[in-house]
Order: C-alpha cells, then structure tokens, then sequence
C-alpha cells in the first residue's frame, strides 16, 4: 500500500498491557516487542501493564484506559487462546462500541505461513471504544511481531493509504512515556 506523500505522520499515545500468568516485566518478551516497535515507529507508550488472566482485572484496566483522555490504542497481549484462564476477549469484547472483524481476519491470514492450521485457534480482535483501538493478540512473540509488522504498523500511520484508524481515534496530546 502506498504512503500520501503530504500527510504528516501523527505519533499516537499507545498503552500495551499483557495478560499472563507467569510473565514478569522482565521476561515479558511480547509487552516489549510492543513497546520496542511503537517507539521506533515515533509512537509515545502511554503505559505499561502485566496483569494475571483475570476477566475483571483485564475489563478494569482496559475501561480505565478507554476512558482516559490521552491514551489512543491500547494493544493487549496474552489471554486470546482457549485454555481455562483465557478470558481476554471475553474481557474487551463487551467494551467495544464497535469491533472490527476483519482485524482477527486477517491477524489468522498472515499467521497461517506460520502457524498453519493452528491459526484458528486464535481469537485476536479488535475494536474502537470511546475514540480508542483495542487489539487483543496471542501472547507469543511470534504473533505479536506478525501483527505488528502486517497490520498495526501500517494501521497506526496516519500516512498510509487507501485508509488507517488514525482519523477514527480521539485527539490526544502526545504523553510522556510512563512505562
């Protein structure tokens, strides 16, 4: 997809929260690739939180940064699978004034050179809420780098053509990092 040539780039304050049971900011492999990617492509990271796969802790959090002013998209890593502690999407899903299926669409298309047919067990989504981009991804590495790099990157550039979510977000002043 092409670039608008006179099109500013428009740096988003994004919120990356990761959902596991084990992890710790630390060996939080995915929350940073978050991170690492969002800054290097002139993002702010609004905030940064691992929280255990609880349903109400994640519908918290995730409200609370809905509800802010300044943060614009909140990526959220870990918790899509279909183990007994993965409630993530149950989670988001009923925050969302609007979801954008094609997002979980195309998130199980570009893994499939992957993953193969183990690709429908993801329930990446996403969706906009009060001016905000919600995605819910895997928690592996893998996955978060293939959304990055296939969708968000391009999503998230206010530059990118035909069209990105940029317009549909709430105006924010850009945040210092808080991570």
């Amino acid at each position: 997809m092409k670039a608008k040539a006179d099109t500013p780039f428009v740096p988003l304050n994004i919120a990356v929260l990761t959902v596991s049971d084990t992890r710790t900011v630390e060996n939080d492999t995915s929350g940073q690739l978050f991170v690492d990617r969002l800054q290097e492509a002139g993002h702010y990271l609004a905030a940064r939180i691992l929280l255990k796969d609880d349903l109400y802790r994640i519908r918290a959090q995730v409200a609370q940064w809905i509800a802010e002013d300044t943060v614009q998209v909140v990526l959220v890593t870990g918790g899509t699978g279909f183990t007994g502690r993965d409630s993530t999407p149950e989670a988001v899903a009923c925050l969302l004034d609007k979801r954008v299926d094609g997002f979980g669409e195309l998130f199980r298309q570009i893994s499939v050179p992957d993953i193969g047919s183990s690709t429908v067990q993801s329930r990446a989504l996403a969706g906009l809420a009060n001016g905000t981009l919600v995605c819910c991804l895997p928690g592996s590495t893998n996955a978060c780098r293939t959304a990055w790099d296939g969708i968000l990157a391009e999503q998230l550039d206010a530059r990118h053509r035909p069209c990105n979510f940029v317009p549909h977000l709430k105006q924010a002043a850009p945040c210092e990092s808080r991570g």
